[in-house]
């Protein structure tokens, strides 16, 4: 039934809102949205935002500012609940319908009232997700995006990182979502029971299978039971992965990530497609990145030494100036270079491309005499290629998983651990490889995509592998900077997992991603290696099983054994700007 919207008036800001505007899907669903207006005769472009937090309060709460701040900046701003939220009809699934309800809900915004037919989107997260998957759909009224703090797709990076499930985030996440679905529902035991189960997660993280985790054995969240069974990056992900074809995407984009954030290597990588080759100019040339000392939420100011770095305020201004500039044809600035950085503990830095051209990627070999186990035993690490070593051998048992210090998650540290941490729980563990440099004789910046290239066997069918580089400041305090994790079966694809030969030499390529940190004189780098970084990961039972929905449930101890000689040369990668 449509119903009269109702009209307020935001004091002092000369603008009103007109609640819960109805616009219709080509399906016939109703999706209502909040019109913030100036007040203003002329036309102006729309701001559109596509949430599944609640218009209400899920984007000025722990992201950008007031949407009646926005539209003081002479925008007409809409933000509409997606399908199947709070105040639209439907039923919700991640990313089912974003597609065709993005395409139709920036046609419908473009011919409000107010509007003069030029739409931007904007927004965070999944927010950041709407505007990509409406992006895809070529709406001829969308001129503008800004994704910020979001994925390039949902598999990998997503819910899965190298083939493990990102489980702590996902957990949380899934089970936040079942909340509103329960509440709609009027199911309120089901609502009762997950509200008290996201701040108990930890309580559930050792539960196996992991499909059977228990606060979302509910009907309310049908979609985990679905990621967990699409373990491997198959058609079920495909429909819905941006960086499938980013040819399709030919609109000006603000690309925003954070250093600690969980989708930092989306964003980033979301960047670099749509600048690349196979895009029309204009396209091609108006992509800018933003990339500074953030975590995912609450947007603050994050820094291996404490200090404090830009406010994430800048963040409401860079897309003021960008919507200035590509909606309303005024220069600001903002394409000045394509790339600005705050690197942590540093300044900001501008750069023509990701990654930086003036970065000379430098291998950096892991040394021992065999005893590398813990920050206490022998590794080392620096830039001369390993002669006749012997290996470093830990066992992994999934029963007593490395703990996550830190790291990169979402959205709450003290349910799922992230943001720069203090390594030394972790790498006082025997069950972890540390190899640390001598300290830096001068100051240096890592600003670019970090790699490790590991030589290891196991004794298992499969297992996995994990890296941690880290700074060491000069009191001995190790601080993670990047983190990444590979599945033995995904070694050569995500798509078509292959088990291993127990006791054969792997090649394993770990993928840590962006990183951006001066790292001062005095200072050593460190890289840890082990097999598991719990619970920002699923544990890998190493029995070949598939320990999301598989039986039984028992798990072995696997020997690891890691190379570094002449034949097997261990390294991390890692992108050097030198004064």
């Amino acid at each position: 039934m449509t119903t009269t919207p109702l009209i307020e008036e935001m004091p002092g800001l000369g603008v009103t809102v007109e609640r819960d505007v109805e616009g219709t899907m080509r399906d016939g669903t109703v999706l209502r949205a909040d019109v913030y207006r100036p007040q203003t005769r002329a036309d102006l472009p729309v701001l559109l935002t596509r949430s599944i937090y609640d218009k209400r309060s899920g984007v000025p709460t722990f992201g950008s500012a007031h949407p009646a701040w926005f539209a003081a900046q002479g925008y007409v701003v809409v933000v509409q609940d997606c399908r199947g939220r709070y105040a639209s009809e439907g039923d919700f699934y991640p990313y089912l319908h974003e597609m065709d309800d993005g395409y139709d809900s920036v046609e419908w915004a473009a011919r409000l009232a107010g509007s003069d037919g030029r739409v931007g989107m904007m927004g965070f997260s999944y927010v950041g997700a709407t505007q990509l998957l409406a992006a895809v759909t070529a709406p001829p009224s969308l001129a503008s995006i800004t994704p910020a703090f979001t994925a390039s797709q949902y598999y990998d990076g997503w819910t899965y990182n190298g083939g493990a499930l990102a489980l702590a985030f996902i957990g949380y996440w899934a089970t936040l979502l079942g909340l509103e679905t329960a509440q709609r529902a009027g199911d309120l035991e089901g609502h009762i029971g997950l509200a008290a189960a996201l701040g108990a997660a930890p309580n559930w993280y050792h539960s196996l299978p992991v499909a059977g985790y228990p606060p979302l054995q509910t009907p309310h969240v049908p979609y985990f039971n679905d990621w967990a069974e699409h373990c491997s990056y198959d058609d079920y992900w495909k429909r819905w992965s941006i960086d499938e074809d980013y040819s399709r995407i030919r609109v000006p984009a603000l690309h925003v990530a954070g250093w600690y954030d969980v989708f930092l290597t989306g964003t980033v990588k979301n960047f670099v497609g749509l600048s690349g080759a196979g895009h029309d100019d204009r396209t091609r040339d108006n992509q800018k990145l933003v990339v500074g000392p953030w975590a995912h939420m609450p947007w603050t100011p994050v820094s291996r030494l404490g200090s404090d770095g830009p406010s994430t305020m800048e963040i409401d201004s860079w897309l003021v100036r960008w919507f200035d500039q590509t909606l309303k044809g005024r220069e600001t600035g903002v394409m000045d270079s394509r790339v600005t950085a705050f690197t942590l503990d540093g300044r900001w830095r501008d750069f023509a491309s990701w990654p930086p051209e003036e970065a000379v990627v430098e291998d950096w070999f892991v040394h021992s005499d065999g005893c590398a186990n813990s920050k206490f035993g022998d590794g080392r690490l620096d830039r001369t290629a390993p002669g006749d070593e012997p290996p470093d051998i830990f066992v992994y048992e999934p029963g007593v998983p490395v703990p996550s210090m830190g790291g990169h998650s979402c959205c709450f540290d003290s349910i799922t651990p992230m943001g720069p941490a203090d390594q030394h729980e972790a790498e006082v563990s025997r069950m972890v490889l540390v190899y640390t440099s001598e300290p830096l004789s001068e100051d240096i910046e890592l600003v670019g995509d970090v790699e490790v290239t590991l030589y290891a066997a196991t004794t298992a069918i499969d297992t996995d592998f994990t890296a941690r580089l880290c700074v060491v400041d000069e009191a001995g305090r190790s601080v993670n900077l990047q983190e990444g994790i590979l599945r033995a079966r995904y070694r050569d694809s995500l798509s078509d997992p292959e088990l291993l030969t127990p006791g054969h030499v792997y090649e394993f390529k770990i993928e840590l991603g962006p990183v951006g940190a001066r790292v001062g004189a005095g200072s050593r780098l460190r890289l840890d290696i082990s097999s598991s970084d719990f619970p920002q990961w699923d544990r890998n039972l190493n029995t070949g099983a598939r320990p999301l929905t598989d039986g039984p449930l028992d798990s072995i101890p696997a020997t690891q054994t890691v190379l570094h000689n002449r034949s097997y040369p261990t390294r991390v990668s890692l992108p050097v700007l030198r004064a």
